[in-house]
């Protein structure tokens, strides 16, 4: 068989079409990048019914946000995707300009050729803008301080070379716990570490065997301590530090001398303070996937009557998702208002709050506003910064998912 009638054959029984040749498509140009972006801001909003907000805690949303604000910032652009513009997200030129404006740049599915050869040719080529000197170029840093306050000293643990004069402290402290003449309590606030204190943070007693005078630092309220371990150790640590270790330890402690005293008196309360309402903490037992498969999921609630009396028909109402819960924890508040309590709470967790509708028993959508994306920790931890006025110095943060110092 002659090769051209071999080639003819293969090709007549090509039945796969492996020696089909297929056209190379061309590289988008900036003209469909422009328009492709655009779609994809317009099927977000079909979806959400809303505009993408500029929430970092969301990346693409947040780039969305960035793109649609550098459209509406070009004329031009907004000439072009007048027709497509089926939200009504960009301001109308006026109709004398339309023409005037399309006509230097128009929508097609295939634009002119751009040759790229330099630097310069990659920004004159920059559909969306991003790249300028505007307020939203991404070479310009907003938020980022000029110069960032490093701490004088970085407070490491170091062997002590005089434990031995301390040693007989921990001791008689670890001796006292045994005979029930002091008690560990939980650590609840900035105010309670003094000098002479003794306290448990991961596991390792410590002792504050020295402490400045309080001074205000860079806005702050601080002082230097001189901690020792009963592991040999010692550290120059700052009281603000050790009190954000302590917070988020869930097995830090204080030790204090055992009181005859009831509980109440020990914190404070007196017989002619008022009880004004709880705060109270739940988790949710829905099946509903949606919800269910939600992690550290909890609803930060106010009640001024008893929880369990609360709770007692949460699965027939919308703020309680529809379905029974379970009661975590709950704290009685005295003297104070416990609603606005409970505001502040939701406004420290405001970016961390579920969005979702649900339907009550008659169909009716409702969207709760209780509930939270937050680990227990970090709540329970906001609750004690708020209860000691410390909170201010506080912020909860999406990222790590921790309450931070600011």
């Amino acid at each position: 068989m002659e090769l051209d009638e071999f080639l003819d054959f293969v090709s007549a029984n090509d039945d796969l079409e492996l020696l089909k040749v297929k056209t190379k498509t061309s590289a988008p140009t900036a003209d469909e990048h422009l328009l492709a972006k655009f779609n994809e801001i317009n099927d977000f909003v079909a979806a959400n019914s809303r505009e993408p907000e500029a929430d970092i805690a969301i990346i693409p949303e947040f780039l969305l946000n960035k793109s649609l604000n550098a459209i509406r910032g070009d004329a031009v652009h907004c000439a072009a995707l007048t027709e497509f513009d089926t939200h009504f997200l960009l301001p109308t030129p006026p109709i004398s300009k339309v023409a005037e404006l399309k006509a230097d740049y128009t929508i097609t599915k295939k634009g002119p050729k751009k040759e790229i050869n330099s630097l310069d040719d990659i920004f004159s080529d920059d559909a969306l803008g991003l790249l300028d000197d505007g307020p939203e170029s991404i070479f310009k840093l907003s938020n980022i301080p000029k110069s960032i306050d490093m701490p004088d000293k970085i407070a490491r643990r170091k062997r002590c070379a005089d434990f031995d004069q301390y040693e007989p402290l921990f001791k008689k402290c670890h001796d006292d716990i045994k005979t029930g003449e002091k008690e560990q309590h939980k650590f609840t606030g900035e105010q309670q570490i003094q000098k002479g204190q003794f306290f448990i943070l991961n596991g390792v007693m410590c002792h504050v065997s020295d402490m400045a005078k309080r001074e205000k630092r860079k806005g702050k309220v601080n002082a230097k301590l001189h901690l020792i371990f009963e592991n040999g150790t010692e550290s120059d640590m700052l009281l603000r530090s050790l009190a954000t270790e302590l917070y988020k330890d869930e097995t830090g402690r204080r030790i204090l001398p055992k009181s005859d005293d009831s509980l109440d008196e020990m914190l404070g309360i007196k017989n002619d303070d008022q009880a004004t309402g709880y705060i109270y903490i739940l988790k949710s037992l829905s099946t509903n996937p949606d919800i269910s498969s939600i992690k550290d999921l909890y609803k930060i609630g106010y009640a001024t009557s008893s929880v369990e009396k609360r709770i007692a028909n949460a699965a027939k109402e919308p703020t309680y998702l529809m379905a029974s819960v379970n009661h975590v924890s709950s704290y009685k508040c005295f003297n104070m208002n416990a609603q606005k309590f409970e505001n502040l709470l939701h406004t420290f967790f405001g970016k961390a709050c579920l969005d979702i509708q649900v339907a009550d028993s008659d169909g009716k959508l409702c969207k709760p506003r209780e509930w939270f994306i937050a680990p227990l920790k970090a709540i329970e931890m906001a609750i004690q910064l708020l209860i000691n006025g410390e909170i201010v110095h506080y912020r909860y943060d999406l990222v790590s998912e921790q309450v931070v110092e600011r």
